[in-house]
Parts: structure tokens; sequence; C-alpha cells
């Protein structure tokens, strides 16, 4: 399912720089280009410009706690008796100097960068413009003391040529979402530059008008499609040519390692994206597009269906007159066949993220009643069984006829709360467990509401998934 507007929401709120942030960007890079213009600094300055993902509107929230940057570049002419190393040096030791900039600067191997106290950095770039050769760029790498060939401008207009080509600009807010995904996993490495190669690389003249870029998740769909397809065709690190300046590998930083794991993550992601794409239970949908981005997708709407549990599932139905109070006395009343179907389809219910097995194996969960966690046994259980809160309950995993697994599996647990008590204590969950000792795990009673536990079957030495549990309800009075 498309789910437009909570793509537009997530955008909004979670994944595009704020317009506070982007406005103290823009009175920086102007208090900047001051302060550079009145230095005195040496070569003459002919402009400046943006560069990078601020350049490129890819540019991006922070995680909590760490700063954005962005990325100025100062076009000049070359000085004469000058090294690649002085335009930085001077650069970085003249901003020193002032006092708004005291403390803040730092020096790298092509820029000075300016700290604001961890909310954002601006690395301003020198430029050297014709040095040799009219129409030559140069950036300056301190460290080796050499230029280096450059093409930030045409660079950044083939940027905004593809993101042209794909639909409503759609391209930039793909490849946010890709950064911010990158960001938020943090088990994959590809710079921002590269991405936004790799991405505009899967865009063609061709698409103009195509369906394939109808709108934004059908947008995502195709690209992400179409780099999964480049990406296996390419066991190997490839090599990335900058596409305006084709001497530069931009892939050159990626060893066969982080390359390999760049290749597996977004075959598996190209997978997570299609299956939430082709669903069509909005429910389901939203959990599955959560697998791919986060809880900050659709959280408010997963967090109400959470909550209205009791009411979708008592809508019309009476005993002796009367409406059930919630889904605990419908269940009560009418046994298990009253849990609804849907409750394991519920948006806050983490999917599975490990890939799938061919060869599936039953798996058998029972439950016994306990005083604590480690306290005496009141007895066994059954699934959807009403129970007293303050218990607790051991459930352990077995094979389909009570034999237990090998060593060379794990089992994890979902463990999922669903109704108004236990999202009023911010106890919804639904995420994955480690077993406590064993196959087995302990939780204890809490949040009146009818719950489910499921162990999951992971074997150890690929970590693929081979089986999976019936839910066990867990009701609470």
């Amino acid at each position: 399912m498309k789910l437009h507007e909570h793509f537009k929401t997530f955008l909004d709120d979670h994944v595009n720089l704020n317009s506070t942030r982007l406005g103290l960007l823009e009175d920086s890079i102007v208090a900047i280009e001051n302060a550079v213009r009145a230095l005195a600094w040496g070569p003459k300055i002919i402009s400046f410009a943006p560069q990078g993902s601020w350049a490129h509107e890819t540019i991006i929230k922070p995680q909590l706690g760490q700063p954005f940057d962005a990325d100025l570049l100062v076009f000049v002419e070359a000085k004469e008796g000058w090294a690649p190393k002085d335009y930085v040096n001077e650069l970085a030791t003249k901003l020193g100097q002032l006092s708004k900039y005291e403390g803040k600067i730092r020096r790298y191997s092509h820029c000075a960068t300016i700290e604001y106290a961890g909310e954002r950095k601006i690395d301003v770039a020198p430029c050297v413009v014709n040095r040799l050769y009219a129409g030559q760029y140069e950036v300056c790498n301190r460290n080796a003391d050499q230029f280096e060939a450059s093409a930030p401008s045409a660079y950044t207009e083939w940027v905004k040529g593809k993101n042209g080509v794909a639909g409503g600009n759609d391209l930039k807010k793909v490849t946010r979402l890709l950064k911010y995904m990158r960001d938020i996993k943090g088990n994959f490495t590809c710079p921002s530059f590269l991405l936004t190669t790799l991405m505009g690389l899967q865009v063609y003249e061709s698409d103009r008008d195509s369906a394939q870029f109808a709108d934004l998740t059908t947008t995502l769909k195709t690209l992400v499609g179409r780099l999964d397809d480049w990406l296996q065709a390419r066991p190997n690190v490839p090599v990335v040519p900058n596409p305006k300046l084709p001497q530069e590998d931009q892939a050159s930083g990626w060893d066969q390692t982080q390359y390999g794991n760049f290749r597996d993550k977004v075959n598996l992601y190209r997978g997570w994206i299609d299956d939430a794409y082709a669903e069509a239970d909005r429910d389901e949908s939203i959990g599955k597009w959560q697998r791919v981005f986060g809880d900050n997708f659709a959280a408010s709407e997963a967090k109400r269906a959470a909550e209205q549990v009791s009411e979708a599932a008592i809508t019309g139905a009476l005993v002796l007159g009367n409406h059930f109070q919630d889904l605990v006395e419908k269940v009560k009343a009418l046994g298990a066949a009253a849990v609804p179907a849907k409750l394991r389809q519920l948006p806050h219910v983490r999917r599975p993220t490990w890939r799938k097995a061919p060869e599936q194996h039953a798996i058998r969960v029972v439950a016994e009643l306990r005083t604590g966690q480690y306290g005496n046994t009141v007895r066994t259980i059954q699934s959807a069984e009403a129970l007293q809160p303050s218990y607790w309950v051991r459930f352990n995993a077995s094979g389909a006829h009570g034999m237990p697994f090998s060593a060379d599996y794990k089992v994890q647990w979902r463990v999922t709360n669903t109704d108004r008590v236990a999202s009023r204590a911010g106890a919804l969950r639904g995420e994955f467990y480690p077993s406590d000792t064993g196959t087995s795990r302990s939780e204890r009673l809490e949040y009146r509401g009818v719950h489910f536990v499921e162990a999951f079957l992971i074997r150890k030495r690929d970590n693929r998934l081979v089986g999976q549990s019936d839910p066990f309800y867990v009701v609470i009075e």
C-alpha cells in the first residue's frame, strides 16, 4: 500500500531538515561568506557555492544528539607561490583569529570546518579555478599537499537534472529516505555522495512521464529495485565514476567487506519495500513500512490501532442484551475463537527481519503460571485462558512433539501487548526478545487486555528463520 499521507508526514516530521535549522544554516552561511571576504586571506575570491547534500537538496535531519553539516565552496584564483596545503591552512588560521569563530575551527584534509556547539558543522573548502587552463577546478588536499581535479557545479547540475526526470522531483526525496534508513539502522556503509550517484544512475532519460515514477512510493520501489539489480550484477566492488569527472572513482573508499554488506542489505530492504508496497491490508502495510523505516513511520495510526482493539472487536457483539465491556470479557465468554485474527497484523507488531529458510520447522509453545519470575509453579495454562495480574508466566518452546532444539538453534520471542491500559503505560511492546535460559522466557502479567507471545526459531550458523509458533494468547483481567 502506498500510504501517501504517511510518507509526507514522515518526511516532514522525521527526515527533512526542519525550517528552523535551515534558517540557522542560511544565516551562518551568509556570516561565513562575509567573514571570508573580509579576511585578507591571500587568494582572490571569485564566488561561493553550496556543495554536497545541501546543494543537492538531500540534506536530512541528524539523529538525536548529532550535528548536521553543510559544505560551502569558496572559488578562488590561484595564488603564486602557494602550495595546495596553504589554501586550507591559511583559511583555517585566519578564520580562527576571528572572535566569533574562536575555538570553533577544525582543520581537515580539504577544508576548514566551523563547529557550532555540536548543533551544526559547516565545511569551508577552497576550490582553485583556472590554475593551469581555463575551466579547470581543483580542490586542495592539505594532507597530501596536492591539487585534485573537481567538478562541483557540473555534478550538482547532473543531480538536479536526474531529479527533474524522476516524477515530481522524487529522486531527492527517495535519496533522503535511504540516508535516513542508513542512519537509523547503522548496519551498512555508503557515503552520501556515493549514494547520491548510485541513485542518480538508476534514472534514465526515457523515464520521463513513466508510470514507474508516478508518485513517491512508486519511485522508491522502482529505484531501490533497479539499484538492487545493478548491485547483484556486480559481486565485487565496482568502479563508480563521478558522472562529470570520470577519472574520479567515487567507490574507491569501499573495501570488499563493506561493499558486500551494502549489496546484501539493499537486496534485503528491496524485498521489504516490495512487500510493504504490495500489501493490501492497511495495518499490515504500516507494520511492513515500519520494518523498513522504523517506528516513527505512521506512529500515531499504529498506536491508535493498538488502543482500539477492544472497540473494533466488540462492535455489535451482545450477550444477554448487553455489550461486552472489552475484548477481555468477550474472550472470557466465547473462548479463544473470539480473539480477532487481525490481532497479529497490528502495525506496532514488529515484523521479522531474518531471512526465511526454505525448510520450516513446527514450534510448540507451552506455558506455566508462576508466583514470581523464579518462583514456584502454580499450574500449566492454556492459550486465551483468563489470568489475574501480578503473576508470572514461563513460556517454553520446543519441537512439535515436545522435543528440545539442539544448540545449533536459538529462540527469539515476540511479546506484544494491546489495548488502552498497556498503551497508557507506554508498554505496547511488540519487539523481539532473547530467551532467558535455553528456549524459555518469563513475562509478568500486568496490563488488562488480550496480549500474545510467539516463538521464532533461528538457525545460528546463517541467522535464518526456520520456524514460527502460533500465538499464545495471554488474557489479563
